[in-house]
């Protein structure tokens, strides 16, 4: 069998956090998790995740922040980018995939959708 799929999941909001790791570890994902942008950034660089989930809004250095700083990395530009934001503004989204995001998704979000745009981004990666 295959090893799980590895998602950096950067997230400041402890509830929030907890309930999507639970949902992905049962979806068969394993979980690395950050609570702020800069240990988000490091965890990226030293565990190679396959795909990162990331919030906006964080202390420390905002998701545009981090994902500017991936994409424009030789090493770890391929890693997608899921935005996972309560900013749901047309600009916010702009912004978003302009830094880097692979797909933009608001909060609250249908989990649903959520596993099947990771699946999708998953399968174009490994492409």
């Amino acid at each position: 069998m295959a090893p799980a799929k590895k998602i950096l999941l950067i997230e400041d909001e402890p509830e929030f956090r907890m309930a999507l790791r639970m949902r992905l570890e049962a979806n068969g994902y394993e979980v690395i998790e950050a609570e702020d942008g800069v240990a988000g950034l490091d965890l990226a660089r030293n565990r190679n995740p396959d795909l990162i989930i990331l919030d906006i809004m964080l202390p420390k250095m905002d998701g545009y922040k981090v994902a500017r700083l991936l994409k424009f990395d030789e090493k770890h530009r391929n890693i997608p980018i899921v935005m996972l934001t309560a900013r749901s503004q047309q600009s916010d989204r702009e912004t978003g995939m302009s830094v880097g995001g692979d797909a933009y998704m608001t909060k609250p979000f249908k989990p649903q959708e959520m596993l099947e745009t990771i699946a999708k981004l998953l399968a174009e990666s490994a492409g």
